[in-house]
């Protein structure tokens, strides 16, 4: 089977086959990805944290998109081991680098996502 990029859907039906692939994608994360897995938990926890501290609504906003900005760097970095995995398995040093990149791409949005605590808690309970 392969792709045909001259009969592409359109419109309504396209919109509707990616928000298709996209919960498929997403079933499959929570299925296999136990890190996926803890940083859906931490969303809920945030979400129930902030509406329950008296945050403004920007500050939930940034809180929560910081958080959701984890999980998308989790997507990614499955995404990048997914492909890697399907080019072949055999070590080889730029496989190893790309999926060390990744990570640091997930590590770099944990620390905005503390950051983005930080400034929120010192705004309110410090300042």
């Amino acid at each position: 089977m392969q792709f045909d990029n001259l009969n592409k859907p359109k419109g309504f039906i396209r919109l509707a086959r990616a928000m298709g692939h996209s919960f498929r994608a997403l079933r499959w994360l929570i299925s296999h990805e136990s890190a996926f897995r803890q940083e859906l938990l931490l969303l809920v926890v945030t979400v129930v944290i902030v509406s329950l501290l008296g945050f403004s609504l920007y500050e939930q906003l940034a809180i929560i998109c910081a958080t959701l900005l984890v999980m998308f760097a989790e997507i990614t970095n499955t995404a990048i081991e997914a492909a890697i995995d399907r080019i072949g398995l055999e070590l080889h040093q730029l496989s190893g680098l790309a999926k060390d990149l990744a990570s640091a791409g997930v590590f770099i949005t944990i620390l905005i996502l503390c950051l983005v605590w930080l400034a929120v808690l010192y705004q309110n309970f410090i300042v």
